[in-house]
């Protein structure tokens, strides 16, 4: 193991999975010359040349249009999209016809593609490149949505969707670029999809979080340790496929739940959870599943105001407490 940041696993899994397999190519923009509005695709121009590591326009629709045709020609596209609300431009390409594409040849084709997208809120960037709407995508069945938390889920899940024939979606919080921790030497180090992990174990509370929650999540266990109550903290790590045993598993030992997102709270994910939740272990829970997530208003651009709007670990304590106490 070594500590390394978010994006340099990123980067790492997109090289070794770049010379591991001459049909993976990066294609996106600034993602060439400019090494990536994050850094993500830094290098990799030097390395693969401008042949597979393509400058496009910004142009969404044509991004994911354009990997659609590749995908089904029998290449390993990686597009990135530069925000998370810009997947909003090529919804046609990736609902109307990534997701559904295998259905409608009745699985005669593959789509080994992956979309790479910076998601969440905290940078002030606005109303228009700030919102996680992973649910919106989760809604769609034939995508696969993974949305790692740490350095070590990323360079993992990343090869494995890389590595994949459907269509991922691949979503990178902004503020978890930086974030430092432990990555295997392994560059065979793959997570497989639908595998939760439990971040913290804990023993009168379940918090499922995902992404930049996952951290809000840890943060809040601690201070409700303080209070004596032992929060189990779960991260998903893929929306789609989701693993329902971990999730249920774990709240019925504690009998307890809180889903934290950083998505609206209306018809989020957080809310599907907690249904399915609700109808599996009704008889067995202590006491309503809670929800936490943002604000339904499009997220403001002034610093206090925004941080008003996007959930905290504050949010996901008071949430706990009302349940244990």
């Amino acid at each position: 193991m070594r500590e390394i940041r978010y994006y340099e696993a990123l980067n790492e899994a997109l090289a070794e999975e770049m010379r591991r397999d001459e049909n993976v190519f990066v294609m996106g923009e600034d993602v060439g010359l400019f090494g990536g509005t994050f850094r993500v695709t830094e290098g990799l121009m030097a390395e693969f040349g401008a042949r597979r590591v393509r400058d496009t326009p910004i142009a969404e629709a044509g991004i994911v249009g354009l990997a659609i045709g590749a995908a089904f020609a029998g290449t390993r596209p990686v597009p990135e999209l530069m925000t998370m609300n810009f997947a909003i431009v090529a919804m046609d390409q990736i609902i109307n016809h990534a997701s559904k594409m295998r259905y409608m040849f009745g699985g005669q084709i593959d789509i080994p593609l992956t979309i790479r997208a910076a998601g969440g809120g905290g940078t002030q960037k606005g109303a228009q490149h700030s919102h996680s709407i992973e649910s919106w995508f989760v809604n769609a069945p034939g995508i696969r949505v993974v949305i790692p938390s740490t350095p070590a889920d990323a360079k993992g899940l990343l090869k494995t969707s890389i590595r994949s024939n459907d269509p991922v979606l691949f979503i990178e919080h902004e503020m978890l670029y930086s974030v430092r921790g432990p990555v295997p030497e392994d560059g065979e180090d793959l997570i497989p999809f639908g595998v939760a992990d439990v971040k913290r174990s804990g023993s009168d509370l379940t918090i499922v979080a995902w992404s930049k929650m996952m951290h809000e999540a840890l943060r809040a266990a601690e201070a409700l340790d303080a209070e004596g109550i032992s929060a189990e903290v779960i991260d998903p790590r893929t929306l789609d496929p989701f693993d329902w045993d971990a999730v249920l598993g774990s709240v019925s030992r504690t009998r307890r739940c809180v889903v934290a997102e950083e998505g609206w709270r209306t018809v989020g994910v957080g809310a599907e959870i907690a249904s399915r939740v609700t109808e599996a272990l009704f008889y067995e829970l202590e006491a309503p599943v809670q929800r936490v997530g943002a604000v339904d208003v499009p997220l403001p651009y002034a610093k206090n105001l925004e941080a008003a709007a996007l959930p905290n670990a504050q949010d996901i304590v008071r949430a706990a407490l009302k349940i244990t106490t």
